[in-house]
């Protein structure tokens, strides 16, 4: 890097083998091929904006990068890239408790705007499973969901506007502060889920929402996770709408207590459903009442310790199964009518394919994470876990689904994208990739198949 832009840029710059090796990879188990040029760690947008103008203008492609905790390959970095880190972006610029919004950095995490909103009787509603670790730039960028996401939507629901510096530098604000805005294209749409393909996202204004004045827990065990998809469908039909309605087969139920240390219940299933608002209660009796057509072990309560109990059941799911190798979190979502066949179907392929599949996941939205574990020192497990992972993607489209619901395209789902969505989308969205990247500075293999 030149002498005069080292001179510019306040923040912390690598080059060669003094870039540490994590900002190659990210959660998702991709390695790309050889080494990023450069590692810029941003403190500032004008930072930013130095960066992109030189990666630009020494023919380096831009990956940004947050926490890192991304799972489909977008935040990985190999030769001819530049690394931009914008976790160093991390201030709450402002809450405005009379207009319930928040203007906030890509660098701060969902937790941290919540913990501050929280003085204001506010909150921030997206709850990704990552949400103590990952940053709101990175959940933009894939527009995460999480277990809130069935009552209060997935990270674009909760944006009004983003500032993101584009290919050439130039700094461009998108969106409004105010609850309503039709004015022009919604670019703040465009930006969310591109995955840093059209931009580097660095700040953004957020809505924020009323810390509820009621919560009610509901759990129940179910006899297997058939009975329990049903349960699910149950409350959906009864019009109720839960703020979370989260789904465990039996064998993630099982490592989950084990990891908690809690006493294995008979085999079976595990949903969990949160109502809040002031008719918290009234909604929890229904869907108590849904969930008793299947099932007679079911648990309501609004003690908070208890709700945190049961809520510890579903986020130790994933560290439960780390336990045992490798995993792939893969991530679909299908109509929420076709929970059942979907999680029987990923069975049967863990069977076909001789390798462990947990199934846990978002039921209110149909939102699934079949989590494929494999195992070391099994020579064959990669290709095995390989082949049934495209088997879990093809099960989603055939069931009327997708094959992402909330983690994103990235590397790891790119042949994938146009089986789902067909030529002429694809070409569109290249087109307008096109537009504000003509050169293919940002995340060039991401994503979309073909260059730009």
């Amino acid at each position: 890097m030149s002498r005069a832009t080292v001179a510019t840029i306040s923040g912390e710059i690598l080059t060669g083998a003094a870039i540490p090796r994590l900002y190659r990879v990210d959660r998702s188990g991709h390695v790309p091929t050889g080494e990023p040029a450069v590692l810029v760690r941003a403190a500032d947008v004008d930072d930013v904006r130095r960066a992109v103008t030189y990666a630009a203008q020494e023919g380096l492609s831009v990956v940004v990068r947050g926490a890192g905790t991304g799972l489909a390959g977008g935040a990985c970095a190999g030769e001819g890239s530049l690394v931009l880190d914008v976790s160093g972006l991390d201030r709450i610029l402002e809450i405005s408790p009379a207009d319930e919004l928040a203007v906030v950095e890509a660098g701060v995490s969902g937790a941290i705007l919540d913990r501050a909103a929280a003085a204001f009787d506010l909150r921030y509603a997206p709850d990704p499973a990552s949400v103590a670790i990952s940053t709101i730039g990175g959940n933009i960028a894939t527009n995460a969901g999480g277990l809130r996401c069935v009552k209060y939507g997935v990270t674009g629901d909760s944006m009004l506007g983003l500032s993101v510096v584009l290919a050439d530098g130039q700094l461009l604000h998108t969106g409004r502060r105010t609850v309503k805005g039709v004015a022009g294209l919604d670019l703040t749409s465009l930006f969310v889920g591109s995955e840093g393909t059209l931009g580097v996202i660095v700040a953004a204004t957020v809505r924020l929402t009323p810390v509820p004045v009621d919560t009610v827990t509901v759990a129940a065990y179910f006899d297997d996770v058939t009975s329990a998809a049903a349960a699910a469908a149950a409350v959906t039909a009864a019009r109720v709408r839960p703020a979370l309605l989260e789904l465990l087969d039996e064998a993630s139920l099982r490592e989950a207590r084990d990891l908690l240390g809690l006493t294995d219940p008979a085999a079976g299933a595990f949903l969990l459903a949160q109502t809040d608002g002031f008719g918290a209660r009234a909604e929890a009796d229904i869907v108590a009442d849904a969930f008793r057509q299947f099932t007679s072990r079911v648990q309501v309560g609004s003690d908070a310790a208890a709700a945190d109990e049961l809520l510890a059941v579903r986020r130790a799911a994933l560290p439960a199964l780390e336990r045992h190798g490798r995993v792939l979190i893969e991530d679909i979502a299908v109509p929420r009518s076709a929970i059942a066949a979907a999680v029987q179907r990923i069975a049967d392929i863990g069977l076909r394919h001789d390798i462990p599949i947990y199934t846990f996941g978002h039921a209110g939205d149909g939102n699934l994470h079949p989590i494929i574990v494999v195992p070391a020192g099994d020579p064959g497990a990669d290709s095995r876990a390989t082949a049934a992972a495209d088997e879990i993607f093809a099960t989603a489209l055939e069931l009327g689904g997708t094959i992402t619901g909330e983690h994103g395209v990235g590397v790891l789902k790119r042949r994938w994208l146009e089986r789902e969505q067909g030529t002429a989308a694809l070409d569109v969205q290249r087109s307008i990739r096109r537009a504000l990247d003509p050169a293919g500075l940002f995340n060039p293999d991401k994503i979309f198949t073909q260059h730009p």
